[in-house]
Formats: C-alpha cells, structure tokens, sequence
C-alpha cells in the first residue's frame, strides 16, 4: 500500500507541473492570437492530460493486482511466520519497500518442514531407516526380537543364526497443533511398516505392511488436559510428565522395535483426563483397552471345558476375545530441575484389571446352566529418570502385578483357569478364573557424551509366578498339571528372562533445515529360563544379536 500512496503521489505531481507548463506556454505565446485560439490549446492540453492519467490509473491497477496474486503465495518459516517468495520480494525491494532480500533468505534458511492450513500448524516427521541385524539363533524374527521364541540349542533353529536386511522400521508421523479460545489443541499421528507381513514377503518384493502405531488428539486447557485415541499407555514409563508424545515418553534408545526385557508398556486405544496443579506435579486417569491374554502356548485349560474356553481368551491368535472392563490406570508424576539445569523425573502408576469366563456348568445344582467367573487384579508401577551428572543419565522402573503379564511384552499370561470339584455330587466339575503374579524391571544409563555420541546401556528382566494343578477333569488314570509352568509344562512357559544391551549413536549431522543422518549400533545379549526342563535338556536358552542401522531423520 506504501507502494501504491507514492505512486498516486508522482501521477497527482506530475499533473500539476504539466497543467503549469501549458499555461505558461499558453501565456508567452508570441503575436496577437485571438482568446479562442488560446482557449483551444488549454483544452487540447487538458484531454492530453487526462488520457495520460487514464494510462497511469491502468498502470496502477495492474500493480495492484500483482501484488495481491503474489502476496497470497505464501510459506512458512521456522516461528510459523509469512515470508514473501523471492520474485514477489524483488518487486517490493524495486518499487522501494523496506523488505530485506538477505534477512527473508536467512530465514527460509532456518525453516523446518511445517505450514499452516488455517490456524493449524501440520509438522510431518519420521526417519528413513536401513537396518542390519543378526542373531546367533534363528529366532524367526526381522527388526523386533521375539523373545519368548529364542530356541534352545537342542532344537534344530538352535544350530542355525539369521541375517536380516530391511527397510520396514522407517517412520512417517504427523502432528498438527491449534489454539482454540484458551485451549490447546495437539493431534497426532505414527505409522511404521512393522505390520502382520505375508509369509513370502523376503522372496521378492519385502512388501512389509504398514502399520498404525499412534493416533490421538491431546487438549489441553488451564491445568486440566484431556487425550483420546491409541496412544502410549500411561503404564509406560515417561521422561517428562504425563505427556504423550513419544519423545516424552521412556522406550529406551534400543534398535529392537521391541525395547528390552522388563519393560512394562503397551500402545493401545484409550481415554485418560490429566491434572496439572503447578509446574512439577502431573495427576492422569486412564481407561485404557483391555484384553484376556494367556500367552502363546502357555497355559493349558481343563480337560473338560476346553473347548469353551478356548474362545474366550487370546493367545496372540484371538483379536475378538471377550472382556469384563477397560484397564484403568492412575499415575503420578513430578519433575524439577536442579543443579544448573539437570533434569529430575519420577512417578508411580497403578494398574486395574480382570478377566472373565463362562462355562456351562457340571456341577449340581448349577449344572447345565451358564455360570460366570471373574476375578479382578492389579499391580504398580515406579519409575524414576535423573540427570546424575550433565551429561550422564541414570533411568531405572519396577512393575508388579497380579494379572498384569500382557503389559510385558507379553511374555506371561494374564490368567489361568482352575476347574472345581462339586462337594455335592461326586464327579461333577465348575471353574474358577486366576490370574498369574508377574514383574519386570529395566535400569540402566544414557549418556550423551559428545555432540555427535551418546552412549546407553541397560540390564531388563521379567518373571513369571507359576500358576499350577492337577487336570482333576481328565479321563486319565494319573492326573496331568495344568495352568501355568506345571511338570511336563512347554518351555515356551516362561520363569525369568534377562536381557543386557549396549546401544551407539553416531549423529554425523544435524540441522534443522535438512534433517540428521546417524549410524546406530546396538549389541544385547539374552537368556530365557522356562519352568519346566526335561531331563537332560538345557536349562536356558541363550541369544547374541548385533544391530546396525543407518537413520536419516527428516527436519
């Protein structure tokens, strides 16, 4: 528009001075003309006049429309502010305006890779990711480490390693933030491409299958904060808070699309309502999805009723199985700084949660009727994550539980069932639903040692109660156990399993207008001891596996 004022001002000036010329000539013209001549050039010079206004006032407009058509072309810096493009910026440093070419280039310098749509500010995120890994054992696994699967080596998979080359743990993200009145308003979204792949997807095309890892919307107003979708599980240990993004949340810095032994986590759909009373103090509610898991081989069912029950609970083959209630989870949280900016963060969580079952009953005087079971458990959980020096930082978390088994890694069940004699009529039979005791740890350091290095070391373990009895349902004349970790148990029935890591990474560079390119290395080395052991079989098993990734991280 400043533009435009001054040039409305040289067109009005120019006038004038042309008006002035012409009476000046008109009154210095030599010899006697007559007054009708002179009022024939006043006239004459004044239509000149105004078809040169009518040229400029085009001039004008035409500028005009420029100026808008371009100044709707926009993009975004780093601070989320409008810069001119560059042609558009050249026209304004021609026609005088106090846009600065070299400051406005600077700037898209600096730029991340995020623009608006409307008030909202979309960030997409994610790295690319090439990874290489081998294990001493043929876990069957690719980037995530099944580790309940390790084999012992008097199986043939025991004799044999693998070798893995895959591109499938490369990320996309995005996060979209808003304000609203007084509330702040966060979206995100995670996929990867670690999904339930076809068995031939190494023949040819690794066509790996992508995957929804995390999809909520957080809204935060005052001190209260509200956050709905699939998200981290509030059971999962934080770094910062209750704050769900990943980065604020504790999943160690490992390879393994799996984490570590001991960890107790989950990614799954639910509602949680936070409190924040002051700047250190963090109070969260959640619901969360449950599901009634026995493990993958694991838990044997009473002879007699194993058919009904078989419906009923999931072994990592049963996404329908029924269930009583949603988990729910408190927690607590409270961080400071300290020490000329180190970072101090613990909490302590809770866990709620029951299993169901239905059976047609054998016992008098229920017998041939539907009756119900339940039992309700829990557990809890402690954390702490301490900058001990300033650049060396300790991280440690417990998890016990009564039925809480799913939430590491799913490496124990959740339940068993154990069938009931009637005292009323002999050789009639009911059930009843218990849940298995289970726990896990993970304590270790991160330590960013350089710029361009940060080291990290952890020790996990988990461990597994034995839930066990005689089959008194069988026909047999010698009563087999059942439940959990019996004699003649699986040894896919785990009591303990250990697992300590060394990771590396190495950050070649990092710049937020192109991104960061880094080589992450990752060593760990695993032991699974199940319940039961034949004779003569070995008692562990045992598993070395080396990562090397090569990342590159979008801005």
């Amino acid at each position: 528009m400043r533009f435009l004022k001054s040039l409305g001002f040289l067109v009005v000036f120019s006038t004038l001075m042309f008006a002035q010329a012409v009476s000046s000539n008109v009154a210095s013209a030599p010899g006697s003309s007559t007054v009708a001549d002179q009022l024939k050039q006043l006239q004459d010079a004044m239509a000149a006049q105004q078809k040169q206004i009518a040229i400029q006032q085009q001039e004008i407009e035409a500028l005009r429309g420029q100026l808008a058509t371009r100044g709707e072309a926009r993009v975004v810096d780093a601070a989320m502010h409008t810069v001119e493009p560059a042609d558009t910026m050249a026209t304004a440093v021609a026609v005088g305006q106090s846009s600065s070419m070299p400051e406005a280039e600077e700037k898209a310098k600096s730029s991340p890779l995020s623009f608006r749509i409307g008030e909202a500010e979309f960030t997409p995120g994610g790295f690319v990711d090439f990874t290489t890994v081998f294990r001493t054992t043929n876990t069957g696994s690719v980037v995530g480490t099944n580790f309940n699967t390790v084999p012992f080596n008097n199986q043939i998979q025991g004799a044999l390693t693998e070798f893995r080359m895959s591109a499938q743990h490369s990320r996309l993200s995005m996060k979209v933030n808003t304000k609203y009145g007084e509330n702040n308003i966060a979206g995100y979204i995670e996929a990867d491409f670690n999904g339930n792949d076809a068995a031939n997807v190494f023949v040819s095309a690794n066509s790996h299958t992508n995957r929804l890892r995390l999809y909520w919307l957080d809204l935060k107003r005052g001190k209260w904060e509200i956050l709905g979708g699939q998200s981290w599980s509030l059971l999962t240990p934080n770094r910062i808070g209750i704050s769900p993004d990943p980065g604020d949340v504790f999943s160690t810095r490992n390879m393994d699309t799996n984490y570590q032994v001991g960890l107790a986590w989950a990614r799954q759909a639910g509602f949680r309502l936070g409190y924040h009373p002051d700047d250190h103090w963090a109070l969260a509610l959640g619901v969360e999805n449950p599901q009634q898991y026995v493990g993958v081989g694991e838990v044997n069912f009473p002879f007699q009723f194993n058919a009904a029950l078989g419906i009923q609970f999931d072994a990592a083959n049963n996404a329908g199985a029924p269930n009583f209630h949603p988990d729910i989870i408190p927690k607590i949280t409270y961080d400071n700084n300290f020490g000329g900016g180190r970072h101090f963060h613990g909490e302590v969580a809770g866990l709620l949660t029951s299993v169901k079952a239905t059976d047609v009953a054998l016992t008098s005087p229920t017998s041939g009727k539907f009756v119900t079971h339940s039992t309700t458990g829990g557990g809890g959980s402690a954390g702490i994550n301490v900058d001990l020096f300033k650049q060396f930082k300790f991280v440690g978390n417990a998890f016990y539980s009564y039925g809480g088994g799913r939430y590491l890694f799913g490496l124990g069940p959740q339940a068993v069932i154990r069938p009931v004699a009637s005292t009323i009529v002999p050789g009639t039979f009911d059930i009843n639903t218990s849940l298995v005791h289970a726990g896990g740890t993970v304590m270790g350091f991160e330590a960013p040692v350089s710029n361009s290095i940060t080291l990290a070391g952890y020790y996990g373990g988990a461990y597994f109660q034995r839930n066990t009895f005689p089959d008194i349902t069988s026909p047999l004349l010698v009563k087999p156990f059942i439940g959990f970790g019996g004699r003649n148990s699986p040894n896919t029935a785990n009591r303990a399993l250990q697992e300590g890591t060394f990771d590396w990474i190495q950050t070649f560079f990092k710049n937020p207008q192109y991104g960061s390119l880094q080589l992450i290395m990752q060593y760990s080395y695993l032991t699974r001891a199940p319940w039961f052991v034949p004779v003569g079989a070995p008692k562990n098993a045992h598993l070395s596996m080396a990562y090397v990734n090569l990342r590159y991280v979008l801005p």
